[in-house]
Formats: structure tokens, sequence, C-alpha cells
């Protein structure tokens, strides 16, 4: 029987990627710090593509149906949550044109534009990052979890302190005050924790744990673990959205 043209294209269509990576990602990222020029990138975009493009969707689409149960609330297409390759090089001496770094990043809704607490998936050449949190937020969402501190933090220490949590991540650095925010009680019991400018957990791991097949069981595990502390940072996050909204709103 003579093969019909879809029959052929099926035959011939490129097998889906895997959740993982291959020892290829690895070298294009070690030779792009070397070479980090967009005449070199571009005559091994191909490689770029199959080797980590399409890899790193695999992962997130895989991660995000296990949100589907402990993080309903973050997911997004995978194509939004990979974040570009391509640095922003307007405002910096580096004009580098390419990150050395492949990441995705998983935000909550109703906070996209001012990101809030999410899940962070970081491959370099060297190292594997797994990340939770608020990082870098603005006044207004470092006032509102810092008054949410004030009450909640009891809940927090159980949270940050959690055995399980702490045997697979490290504290990230919190990038603290040396002195107490204005307008908080220098004695309030939660002041260490007001202190910081950012509240999250990290895992940094070796690049060799991305080229096996377990890769998917390794991110999934922590940010299930994570997900608590994630959805307590939102929290206020969400009542300052929403009453902003609601402020706005009166205003017609």
């Amino acid at each position: 029987m003579t093969p019909t043209k879809k029959t052929t294209s099926a035959i011939n269509a490129p097998e889906p990627a895997h959740p993982w990576f291959n020892a290829e990602a690895i070298d294009f990222l070690r030779k792009l710090r070397r070479n980090n020029r967009r005449e070199w990138f571009e005559a091994r975009r191909d490689i770029y593509e199959r080797e980590l493009k399409q890899p790193m969707l695999a992962l997130i689409e895989r991660l995000l149906q296990g949100m589907m149960d402990y993080a309903p609330d973050h997911l997004r297409l995978p194509q939004k949550c990979m974040l570009r390759i391509y640095r922003d090089t307007r405002f910096s001496v580096d004009k580098s044109p390419y990150k050395t770094h492949l990441a995705a990043w998983w935000t909550r809704s109703g906070l996209e534009k001012t990101s809030g607490g999410g899940y962070y998936l970081h491959l370099s050449a060297t190292e594997l990052i797994i990340a939770a949190g608020v990082y870098m937020p603005p006044r207004e969402q470092l006032f509102a979890i810092r008054n949410h501190l004030l009450t909640h933090y009891a809940e927090f220490e159980r949270l940050i302190d959690g055995k399980k949590l702490r045997a697979k991540f490290e504290m990230h650095d919190p990038n603290a005050l040396t002195r107490p925010p204005k307008g908080f009680p220098a004695e309030h019991p939660a002041m260490e924790w007001i202190k910081w400018r950012q509240w999250g957990v990290l895992a940094t791991l070796p690049a060799s744990e991305a080229l096996k097949s377990s890769l998917l069981k390794t991110v999934e595990g922590r940010f299930r673990l994570a997900a608590p502390l994630v959805d307590f940072l939102n929290e206020p996050l969400l009542r300052a959205a929403g009453a902003e909204k609601k402020t706005l709103f009166s205003l017609y």
C-alpha cells in the first residue's frame, strides 16, 4: 500500500520532547557563556530549540498538570511560564544579548503585573535552581506582607521552620534592612522577618540533576513542599490588589 500524505507526515513527525534535558543542553549553555553573540546563537538556534526550549516546555507542561492539585491559581500556558532567553540590555553596561541560563516562573493569577509569590526554575551550565516565594516586591507589596506578619507571625514561623521544607530548601537571601521599617514596632516578635525585603526558599542542585528522567519528580516534590508558604505570602497581596481595584472603581 502506498503511504498517503497524512501517514507519511505522521511517520516523519518528530517525537514529543521528554521533560528532562540531554548533555547537549548543558554543553550549549557552557559554550554560550564564551560566545554570547547573536551570530553564534543564530547559527545554532536549532540546537537551542531542540535541546533546551522543547524539553523546558515539556517539563513546564507536566509540572502544570501537577499544579492543578497544589497550586491551581498558578496555571498558565507553558509559553507564558518560560522566560525569554534574551537579556534586556537597555540600562545595562553589559550588552551581551543572551542570558546564560534557561528559566521559568509561575506567577499567581491576579498578580501577573506585580508578580507576587510564585515558583521558579533555573538551569545553567553548572546548576539547577528550584525556588519559591516573593522576590524584590514593590513597596506596596512589602508593606502588605509586613502587616500580615504582625498578626500571623506564628503561622509564618511554622511554615519556614517545617522539617520537610528545610530538608529540601534553604532560605533565600532576605536582603534584610538593618533597622525596623518605619511605622513598625521595634520590639515586635516578628521583627526579624518584618525587616526582610524578600521572602522565599531556594534549592541549588548540580546541573547534572536536569539530565535525569527523575527531573519532574525532583522539581514537583519541592514545589509541593513550598506551596503553603507561597499561598501565605500571596494572601495579603491579593487583599491589597482587591482593595486597590475597589478604590479605582469608586473613582468613576
